[in-house]
């Protein structure tokens, strides 16, 4: 071999086929020491330092928006890099070159293939093996990975290794050190003995250990063997196996554990696991362990089509430890697009025991539910009609209720409607709604009812006023068994007119043309002759709260069982003032009441007589001209009795998505009065706190209160949540205690503690409030 050594910086071109071996480490998960002491940085030369990783990515986008991606749809994540037709192309101070095409380079040697680079001081080529041999510090990057080494070799057409490496990733961001790396030609990433973080250098507060980790970049996908989570140097996680995703597409694995404790259940801790089976359906297993119940084995399965979504969620324990039962519960839900206009629905629910939900709920619905609805409904609507064929039934919850007190089955119930109108300066409106319903229950009357009401109308108007005149009828027939006092054939028609009018009227207020003022007074005369319906059945209908919208409607019931006999005018009136320029409304004030001629004879079991020739006032006003605050007040007034029936009081403060704070009064007479504060309020950079108080005043008892307090650094998120809170159902007293951890860069799904957390306060976001 002859030397030849050259001051000047000598370039060599080498013609290789190049493989691709540059993967994407997006999202690795890692374990197990690499050298000792090494800390990995930014390689030299890198992008600037990395960024904090934004919030943990979910599993799928199912999880973060309620709704499977596309299939199909490829995620928008760098992936392995094709093999380059580029040729090697190498620099360096000196070079030594043998007759065989061997060489030994040194001083800045730089190898470019495409958009790979390596760097080295002391290189040698093997004409034979068509390999590259470094040895001492070397650099190598690409477009998605960087890379620091001690030693390595590359092969344009096979791949390379390095040894004693530190990797960055500063896309995602990531980095970590390994004491092997290899890149494999078919797009494979080998990491032995790694671990690997995505929080800045700065503060690397948690991290991955494994003993090997392969990542495969063309399938996104990656294992890790004897994987170990870290949190602030303290191991809290250890996994003889671990399956992950590269970048956002979903990918099975474990997903992070919740802990908590509560006073009924004692401690528990839920370890998920995700099983993403297929591009639109996946399952996840969260298996939850309480301390004083045992397991439950929890199951979620979700799927969408592009005509059809829907999930299923069972929850099982088997001979609760405190109740000594089987506990379990089975949610199905169900929605199928149909063609032509038509849509399919399933919505069931079953429970083992009444006090399920008191025991298992973390949200507020536990306190409170009294019955689980079991529906299957066909329905189709376009422009004119309206169809819907629906099955129903009902599972009681609460036990206290009387089983002439539960709600009827309706098997079946079906509903058609139509609607029409007819162009011309006077618009003519006509149409009808049907239905034919069987209601069932073990005890009490039951049977068929049938109820027909047609309408015609006019329309007669312009923007500062209309005029809307009707007539119907309404016609129901029922066909009874276990009727005690009652024909078993009962029927009752009742014709009914209505004249509907109001004014819009607008100017400019007192400050000139800003803002503009509305005043819309509205007049509703109803009559509806009296039939005495004492016979008939109560089936599913109700007299409703008395407000504004109530005022106005044509019957007083929900439900064809009762028509009120009326004779009567509602007068009304609302005023509305909004920014011109913006169109945002900064006011409006609502005020009505009804005008009885003749005072109503027809009423439903235990509901009083009306003895007065008029109805309660109601009022409403909302305030939100100021920015970032809103004002609603509510209020239901006896004016015969000069004294209020019902009102609220809510009052919130929220100037940006992380800062809402809440407070509330209501009102019921006889019934209940409360008071309520909640908020979510930042602390600082890194702290956030939330939390609610509930108080009845009639009872000088505290109903619900919980408090928080989170900490988010750059790549971690730590959540504490303490709560006490009285069924309403039960009047029994629950104390819990939740603990959330996040890790940015990791996947998991979201807490429990956000959907509670966002139903208890009002404004509440948790992704504005975690960022």
């Amino acid at each position: 071999m002859s030397a030849a050594m050259t001051p000047p910086r000598r370039i060599v071109r080498f013609i290789a086929c190049a493989a691709s071996f540059a993967g994407s480490l997006i999202g690795v998960f890692d374990l197990q020491a690499a050298t000792p002491g090494f800390e990995p940085s930014a390689p030299e030369g890198s992008n600037p330092p990395m960024r904090c990783p934004a919030p943990s990515a979910v599993r799928d986008a199912l999880v973060r928006d309620a709704k499977l991606p596309e299939p199909g749809v490829a995620p928008a994540t760098p992936t392995a890099l094709e093999p380059p037709d580029e040729e090697v192309e190498v620099s360096s101070d000196a070079a030594t070159l043998g007759v065989t095409g061997d060489a030994a380079l040194s001083g800045r040697v730089a190898i470019r293939q495409g958009n790979r680079t390596l760097s080295a001081e002391d290189v040698t080529y093997d004409a034979k093996a068509r390999e590259f041999s470094m040895r001492g510090l070397l650099r190598y990057r690409d477009p998605v990975l960087q890379v620091e080494g001690r030693s390595g070799r590359y092969d344009p057409a096979g791949g390379a290794a390095f040894a004693d490496t530190r990797f960055a990733m500063p896309e995602e961001p990531a980095r970590g050190a390994a004491d092997g790396l290899e890149l494999g030609i078919d797009g494979k990433v080998t990491l032995s003995r790694v671990w690997f973080t995505t929080c800045p250098e700065s503060s690397p507060d948690w991290r991955i250990r494994a003993s090997r980790i392969e990542l495969d970049t063309r399938a996104r996908n990656g294992t890790g063997r004897s994987a170990a989570i870290e949190f602030k140097g303290v191991p809290i996680l250890y996994l003889p196996y671990l399956s992950f995703p590269l970048g956002d597409q979903r990918k099975s694995g474990f997903l992070f554990p919740n802990v908590g404790y509560s006073s009924r259940g004692g401690a528990e801790i839920k370890l998920p696991y995700y099983l993403n089976l297929a591009p639109n359906y996946d399952l996840t297993l969260e298996p939850t362990l309480y301390g004083r119940r045992g397991v439950d084995l929890g199951t979620s399965f979700r799927y969408l089509t592009r005509a059809h979504r829907g999930d299923l969620r069972l929850n099982a324990l088997q001979s609760d430890g405190i109740r000594d039962i089987n506990r379990n519960w089975l949610r199905v839900r169900h929605r199928s697009e149909l063609p032509a206009g038509w849509r399919f629905d399933v919505d069931a629910q079953s429970v083992s025991d009444a006090e399920y939900f008191e025991d298992f709920a973390s949200g507020t619905e536990g306190t409170s539910t009294a019955f689980l609805q079991r529906s299957a409904r066909l329905s189709y609507r376009d422009s004119h009609w309206y169809l819907r064929a629906e099955a129903e039934q009902f599972q009681t919850i609460d036990r206290a209720l009387e089983a002439i007190d539960r709600p009827y089955a309706r098997l079946p119930h079906v509903q058609v409607s139509g609607e029409w109108e007819s162009a011309g300066p006077i618009t003519a409106r006509y149409g009808f709604d049907s239905e034919v319903v069987n209601f069932d229950r073990e005890v009490g009357v039951e049977g068929w009812r049938t109820h027909f009401a047609p309408r015609v109308g006019l329309d007669v108007g312009s923007p500062a006023y209309y005029l809307r005149p009707s007539v119907g009828w309404r016609y129901t027939r029922y066909d009874l068994e276990r009727a005690a006092d009652a024909e078993d054939q009962l029927s009752r028609s009742l014709p009914y007119a209505a004249l509907d009018t109001g004014l819009r009227l607008e100017r400019n207020t007192i400050d000139g043309a800003r803002t503009r003022m509305t005043l819309e007074p509205r007049l509703l005369y109803l009559w509806t002759p009296y039939r005495n319906q004492d016979d008939l059945p109560i089936f599913d209908t109700a007299l409703p709260d008395l407000d504004f919208v109530q005022l106005f409607r044509t019957s007083s019931y929900v439900g064809p069982d009762r028509i009120a006999d009326a004779n009567h005018a509602s007068i009304g009136v609302t005023s509305r003032i909004f920014d011109s320029s913006s169109g945002r409304q900064l006011l409006s004030a609502t005020i009505g009441q009804t005008y009885r001629f003749d005072r109503p004879r027809v009423r439903l079991p235990g509901e009083p007589e009306t003895r007065d020739s008029r109805s309660d006032l109601v009022a409403q006003l909302g305030i939100s001209a100021w920015q970032n605050w809103n004002v609603n007040l509510g209020l239901q007034w006896d004016s015969e009795e000069s004294r209020q029936q019902r009102s609220h009081v809510r009052l919130q403060y929220r100037p940006d998505t992380d800062r809402a704070v809440n407070v509330a009064y209501r009102f019921q007479r006889d019934r209940l009065e409360q008071g309520e504060v909640s908020g979510a309020w930042p602390l600082g950079p890194r702290w956030n706190a939330y939390g609610r108080f509930i108080y009845d005043l009639k009872d000088r008892s505290t109903l619900d209160r919980f408090a928080g307090l989170e900490y988010k650094s750059c790549c971690w998120r730590l959540r504490v949540v303490g709560r006490r809170f009285v069924s309403s159902r039960t009047g029994e007293r629950d104390t819990g205690i939740y603990l959330q951890l996040e890790l940015n860069g990791l996947a998991s799904v979201g807490s429990s503690a956000d959907a509670f957390l966002e139903e208890a306060i009002r404004g509440y976001s948790p992704v504005g409030l975690s960022r």
